[in-house]
């Protein structure tokens, strides 16, 4: 397995990082690779959708956890591995810790997640600033 983390502590509320990251159609303001995301059906555990990134075919997710307000988790299937991300909000003392964790599990987890994984996730100190100011600035897109 291949694991990677990263936190941001900012002043923006719970409930406004929540309602960005319970909006797929807002994922592309935060995350600059994101083309666009749908979600077939409500944000809750057992929805899927698709996301197109940028020079990539469409990829199939499926939110597998959701605690409205608090976290989701959404994964990708692609055979001999899983690509799982998990978004975790925690509030304190006038600010909130937004936290990414992403793990590459499965049969070829351990040869391609070295590979693939700083691929992955190399933006997402650059996607938890923005969702962060999003949410800070009310804005949307």
């Amino acid at each position: 397995m291949w694991t990677y983390e990263h936190c941001l502590e900012t002043t923006a509320t719970p409930q406004r990082l929540w309602q960005l990251y319970s909006d797929v159609r807002t994922w592309p303001s935060w995350d600059r690779a994101n083309e666009y995301t749908t979600l077939d059906g409500p944000f809750r555990a057992g929805s899927s959708g698709s996301m197109k990134f940028t020079g990539q075919d469409p990829m199939p997710f499926t939110l597998v956890a959701v605690d409205p307000g608090h976290s989701f988790a959404d994964e990708t299937d692609l055979g001999d591995i899983v690509i799982r991300f998990e978004h975790r909000l925690e509030a304190g003392a006038g600010r909130t810790t937004i936290t990414t964790r992403v793990t590459i599990s499965g049969p070829a987890a351990d040869t391609l997640g070295p590979e693939l994984g700083p691929q992955i996730t190399a933006d997402i100190p650059a996607q938890l600033a923005a969702i962060a100011g999003l949410a800070l600035s009310g804005a949307d897109r």
